[in-house]
């Protein structure tokens, strides 16, 4: 592998205008099939092999047209303290506002609440639904506009006037300032670690192109692979956050071999040889991460982490051609000034902060390592209370009208209004389906925990019926979750009574199925990416304990992560601190985004640190002298990847959205606990207490393994008479 990658890394630097060219080419290509590309629909969320969706699809085969996917809008009317939405002034307002919001162009139909029977029992709120022609990602300004001017207008004549649905959705979402503020600080971090405008600027401009690459790519590929507009959001910002990280790999260790006197070609091409194995098998850690989302079985996220795998890809080949292709042009221009002169001997530069910190986890590896297993395992406490679910418009900060509009509603009609439950009635076969859709109605109707069940509505063939079923709890409350098990655990009785059988379905089923599939789907998506993971490593590093000590690092750090979320978004403490003014369920793909996307920035920094302390044993140092020259040379380099993705994933905690707080918050979290608890004080301490042991790995284990060389053993073996090296002033010339 080293000896490959050093004539990939030689043959990028002397080749740099043509493989320049074919980036370019690349770039232009997939650039322009993007902007040629049929816009992808967003094909929606699906679960196959969950009651709620089975219950769907089946409302969609016997009411075909009746489940169209057309924006709605859910206007809620508050008469003013002592008065009723009933009073003569105020049911003309609404019947005006509700007859222009059925005038816009867009809109199907707005229900008049006083026809539709929509007045709370005390008189004091009321709803009007309004449902567009089209889905919400279509809906004009001119809609929307005419919808804030409908609900402006009822407002001046006294009433609170408030809205929820699809059609308010802004379409907006983690992004923007966010990932601007992330590069800023990256920018900031790159310039501290090299003090070189031109070796910080590297690893940006090269992310960047990788970026641009793998989406525009997505883009030219969603109409042909029905890719969602949401598939791309992974890949863009894992895709930023590796390139920046093996970029700075390459471009540091090519910095070292400069400054121990190699030529610019010759450096470059051992920076390839021994950093880009390196990045190699990190960059295979995480593409394994995210492929294995396919093991949850949801589409959207199997397609989100393949095109986030995809751009993994790209970020790899860019760090192993382009990266030293850019060295090619600039070979001086990455160093610092002082660095540009003769080269200094390792000696000169063998103390800094990653050795003295190596040797102070070496005196001390049993306390270091009690501390940091007792310190995460206490954060990880938390999350045996885990609770997932679905967080809606009551996670939404009170200065949104759709929070507003639904705490009006849970005021007016009770907490499980925002939540209903629909339950489809298949009859056919049966003989009388009208008398079995009444009996399974009364039924259900009589479990504890129902407020109330709508009159049952027929397809055309009168064999299949929906209803509605209102439960008395908010829809994340648990005791609704204990509801939708005790419906379906009367479906045999009633099966067996009536000859029909039904399903549970609505937005609230839905949210509960998919919690309890994504958290079943958990401990496989571990076993499979952990596994896969323990064998590459077992690979790259000849050692049984090595990627033992990984996995088992990272599931501390993942789990002391979900524990700190569980404390903040779910127990409220120092929720207010964050902007998060609701707490309550974990959102359900949230320990999946964490596992997967966690689990491959890890492995990066574990590779990163253990590759540069193979290489040390390797060649000769002793199991603790390996420790030191690893932490001399990786550590500054993991410390500023992990700054680099600390400060992206933090820029997203002061997004309004609660949901994209949350994911911000987790993965900050668990970046700094991994990189700097697991990564810099429990790996060092174990290896400290393992000492050779820690490379041992059987003989009958070691002749079958493949040998894949990414310590650069072969390339160092000639390291002390390589072939003779073009100058400095003969390599930069183009």
């Amino acid at each position: 592998m080293a000896t490959f990658l050093y004539r990939v890394g030689r043959l990028a630097f002397r080749r740099r205008w043509y493989l320049a060219l074919v980036w370019a080419a690349v770039l232009a290509a997939v650039g322009l099939g993007a902007l040629k590309a049929p816009g992808a629909a967003d094909e929606g969320f699906s679960m196959p092999g969950i009651e709620s969706q089975k219950a769907f699809d089946l409302m969609e085969e016997r009411f075909p047209g009746a489940t169209a996917d057309g924006a709605t809008a859910r206007v809620v009317f508050v008469a003013p303290d002592g008065g009723k939405v009933t009073a003569a002034d105020h049911k003309k307002a609404v019947e005006d506002t509700v007859g222009g919001l059925a005038d816009g162009s867009q809109v199907a139909s707005a229900v008049n609440p006083f026809q539709a029977k929509a007045v709370s029992k005390d008189g004091t709120t009321a709803y009007a639904t309004v449902t567009y022609k089209v889905a919400a990602d279509d809906l004009t300004d001119a809609s929307k506009e005419q919808l804030e001017h409908a609900l402006q207008e009822a407002r001046d004549s006294g009433l609170t006037v408030d809205a929820g649905g699809s059609a308010m959705a802004d379409g907006g979402g983690a992004g923007g300032a966010a990932e601007l503020i992330g590069v800023a600080i990256a920018a900031v971090v790159l310039l501290v670690t090299f003090g070189s405008l031109a070796a910080a600027g590297l690893p940006l401009l090269t992310a960047l192109i990788g970026v641009g690459v793998s989406m525009a790519t997505i883009l030219a590929l969603s109409h042909a692979l029905g890719l969602s507009t949401t598939t791309g959001t992974l890949a863009m910002m894992l895709g930023l956050a590796v390139g920046i990280d093996y970029a700075l790999f390459v471009v540091s260790r090519y910095r070292e071999e400069r400054a121990r006197g190699r030529a610019a070609q010759e450096a470059t091409a051992l920076a390839v040889g021994t950093a880009g194995s390196a990045v190699v098998f990190a960059g295979l850690t995480v593409v394994i991460a995210l492929a294995g989302l396919a093991v949850v079985g949801i589409p959207m996220l199997t397609k989100m982490g393949l095109a986030a795998a995809g751009a993994v890809v790209v970020a790899v080949l860019i760090a192993l051609t382009l990266v030293p292709a850019f060295l090619g042009f600039w070979p001086n221009a990455v160093l610092r000034r002082k660095d540009r002169g003769p080269g200094r001997t390792e000696e000169e530069v063998k103390d800094n902060g990653g050795t003295r910190w190596a040797r102070f986890v070496l005196r001390r590896p049993l306390p270091v390592l009690i501390l940091g297993v007792v310190g995460l395992g206490a954060l990880a406490l938390p999350m045996t209370s885990l609770q997932l679910g679905m967080p809606g418009d009551e996670a939404k900060p009170t200065s949104t009208t759709e929070r507003r509009a639904y705490d009006a509603l849970a005021e007016g009609f009770g907490p499980g209004f925002n939540g209903p439950l629909t339950v489809v009635v298949d009859a056919k076969g049966d003989d009388d389906a009208k008398a079995a859709a009444a009996a399974i109605s009364k039924d259900i109707g009589a479990t504890k925990g129902i407020v109330s069940v709508s009159p049952a509505r027929f397809n055309e063939a009168g064999d299949t019926a929906v209803f509605s079923v209102v439960p008395s709890t908010a829809p994340t409350d648990e005791k609704t979750k204990d509801l939708v098990t005790a419906i379906r655990g009367e479906r045999p009785g009633i099966e067996a009574e009536t000859g029909a059988t039904y399903e549970v379905t609505g937005t609230t089923a839905l949210n509960i199925d998919i919690s309890e599939k994504v958290q079943s789907a958990l401990v496989p998506y571990l076993i499979v990416v952990v596994g896969l993971a323990i064998v590459l490593l077992l690979v790259v590093f000849r050692s049984l304990l090595v990627p033992l000590k990984a996995a088992l690092g990272f599931l501390l750090s993942v789990l002391a992560s979900l524990g700190a979320v569980v404390v903040v978004f779910q127990e409220g403490h120092g929720a207010g601190l964050l902007g998060v003014e609701t707490t309550g369920p974990i959102m359900s793909l949230m320990p999946i985004f964490l596992v997967g996307i966690v689990f491959g920035l890890a492995m990066d920094y574990e590779v990163f640190l253990l590759s540069r302390m193979r290489e040390a044993y390797v060649h000769g140092e002793t199991a603790h002298q390996a420790v030191t020259s690893g932490f001399r040379h990786s550590a500054r380099v993991v410390v500023a990847a992990a700054l680099i993705m600390i400060a992206v994933f933090a820029g997203f905690i002061g997004e309004s959205d609660s949901m994209i707080k949350m994911i911000g918050f987790g993965l900050a979290s668990a970046v700094l606990l991994d990189a700097f608890v697991v990564r810099m004080a429990i790996v060092p301490a174990v290896l400290a207490l393992l000492g050779d042991r820690a490379w041992w790995l059987p003989t009958w284990l070691d002749r079958i393994l493949p040998r894949v060389d990414v310590e650069g053993e072969a390339l160092t073996r000639g390291a002390d008479s390589p072939e003779p090296a073009p100058t400095d002033r003969e390599t930069a010339r183009v």
